[in-house]
């Protein structure tokens, strides 16, 4: 049984430009007909006249109800925050597996302000009310830098295949075509018949000035660029009109670069700033201990969570993040093809996949960066895939971060042996 069973209840349906609002009396019943409001000052202002209606009416406060809908929510579930009212979002899943429960096949907005609200007040749903303006800031910023990576990453794939057109071989030459060095050359010699035309000491001399090395490392690259040029021009297809698009990708890369710099700087400035709370700096600072796991992941993780204390158990992070098993059962049938559910935080999951990543690595010094972790990714490689094996690791992250939360400790690195011998004391302590 829903906490508001009791409560009237108000049931949003959130548009981009309005939004359809029902409102229920505490025995059910529908006390105000569904009426639209605009996203403006008036129209929230008209709905906080007919919320205090109600309160009035039966002495009670009310619960308010609205499903997720991107960014056209958060407006309107800021300004009832502001005035103290309980308001809650939704996941969209559960209020469109509950919408279409009549045999009849009607859906509009007006019907659907209804269900919401019969859901808020009868059904046992979990919905959250957390808004802290800083964290939700930090939360979207983070997005974007991530969203910036990503068409940074396209755009170097479509050079990279430009390349492989015009001047098959370069990749050959250097690690990274979108380094410094790499972008200086394919700024001044977008061709092979530029880089065999151009003087030796002049493009000895970029060499050395964009990469800082030695002239050895100089004349060694020289002739392994007018090698693969040499070869280029014989079996690449030549044209003048491509040398637009490297330079075009080159300048949206290093745009893109700018702006994912700018952003970041943000982030540590509003993570370090006071209006940051001193808990959540603290939050950065514990993750940060987990051996693989860097600021911006740790930032990552923690606004994508939110509020901590909605968490009463891992295994509740774990479906918070989309990583827990899919279920397909029936009568006898058994599916052995499961996977992971990925209906919790895209951005969340993928910054705990990069964490995974980099805790099953070795070092530079051949040492792991957490033993632990590869030792138990290894168990597990032995009867079960790769990226199965990978997402064990990331369960048993998840582990790590809620008990890391929760007692606002470090992270330790214990073997299972440890961790065996500290349960059996602490259970027989528990018992005496």
């Amino acid at each position: 049984m829903s906490k508001f069973f009791y409560n009237p209840t108000v049931g949003i349906d959130v548009s981009a430009d309005f939004s359809m609002v029902a409102i229920l009396a505490p025995n059910g019943d529908i006390f105000r007909k569904p009426f639209k409001i605009r996203h403006d000052v008036d129209g929230f202002n008209h709905l906080l006249k007919e919320i205090k209606k109600v309160e009035e009416e039966f002495n009670m406060k009310s619960a308010i109800f609205m499903e997720s809908t991107g960014v056209y929510h958060l407006s309107l579930f800021h300004f009832l925050k502001s005035h103290q009212l309980e308001a809650y979002i939704i996941n969209p899943l559960i209020t469109n597996s509950n919408k279409n429960k009549d045999i009849r096949k009607v859906k509009n907005d007006k019907k659907d302000a209804l269900s919401i609200a019969k859901i808020g007040k009868f059904e046992d749903i979990k919905a959250y009310s957390f808004l802290d303006i800083n964290i939700f800031t930090l939360k979207s910023l983070c997005r974007d830098y991530y969203k910036l990576i990503d068409t940074r990453s396209a755009f170097k794939k479509k050079l990279s295949a430009d390349l492989r057109i015009i001047f098959p071989g370069y990749s050959s030459v250097f690690s990274d075509v979108t380094g410094l060095t790499s972008t200086a050359i394919l700024k001044n010699f977008q061709s092979p018949q530029d880089i065999i035309d151009a003087p030796k000491e002049e493009i000895i001399q970029l060499l050395k000035e964009t990469s800082r090395k030695n002239m050895t490392w100089c004349n060694e690259t020289y002739n392994k660029l007018i090698k693969a040029a040499n070869s280029a021009k014989i079996i690449a297809i030549s044209s003048s009109r491509f040398s637009v698009k490297i330079l075009g990708c080159i300048e949206t890369i290093e745009s893109i670069n700018k702006q994912a710099n700018a952003i970041m700087s943000e982030i540590e400035a509003a993570v370090y700033s006071n209006d940051t709370s001193e808990q959540f700096k603290h939050n950065v600072d514990l993750l940060m201990t987990i051996p693989g796991l860097g600021f911006l992941t740790a930032v990552t993780i923690l606004t994508e969570i939110g509020d901590f204390n909605n968490f009463l158990k891992p295994k509740q992070l774990v479906a918070y993040f989309g990583i827990d098993p899919s279920v397909n059962e029936s009568g006898k049938f058994k599916s052995d093809k499961d996977t992971m559910s990925k209906r919790g935080t895209r951005f969340g999951r993928r910054a705990l996949y990069a964490v995974a990543l980099a805790s099953i690595r070795n070092k530079r010094d051949g040492q792991a960066t957490n033993k632990v972790l590869l030792n138990y990714y290894k168990t597990n490689l032995v009867s079960k895939k790769k990226k199965v094996a990978l997402v064990a690791i990331m369960h048993k992250l998840i582990n790590y971060i809620f008990a890391i939360l929760r007692d606002q400790k470090e992270y330790e690195l214990r073997s299972p042996q440890i961790h065996q011998k500290m349960f059996l004391e602490n259970t027989n302590n528990s018992a005496a």
